[in-house]
């Protein structure tokens, strides 16, 4: 079972400006989470908009069967893509999708925003 970091690309961090940028905040971290992803096992895809807008850069940590994610108000930063893939490695090596809270990267920490229960089968 593949654990999937599904990525908002249509998030913008407060400050951020149309004029001045040719990406938005979610397109520049979901490039960095890809890069960071690519050969971990860990699979990546976009949407456009979670709904999650005043806490972004968002992304959803999720496998079929086990317990989801959502985290929040990330940096596209390369430290926030990294430890957005050291947890979805932690997650998709769970059974449940729950990793001990003293397991978690501190890029991590501070960054849920809300657990989603598997759907029943």
């Amino acid at each position: 079972m593949t654990t999937w970091i599904t990525i908002c690309d249509t998030c913008k961090r407060p400050g951020w400006d149309a004029g001045e940028a040719t990406t938005t905040d979610g397109e520049a971290l979901a490039a960095l989470v890809e890069a960071a992803a690519d050969g971990t096992g860990v699979a990546t895809r976009r949407v456009s908009c979670t709904m999650g807008c005043e806490r972004a850069c968002n992304v959803i940590v999720q496998a079929a069967g086990k317990i989801g994610y959502s985290l929040g108000q990330f940096e596209p930063s390369q430290d926030d893509a990294a430890a957005i893939v050291a947890y979805a490695r932690m997650h998709a090596d769970s059974e449940t999708g729950r990793v001990p809270f003293r397991e978690w990267p501190a890029g991590v920490k501070g960054h849920f925003v809300s657990r989603h229960v598997p759907v029943p089968e």
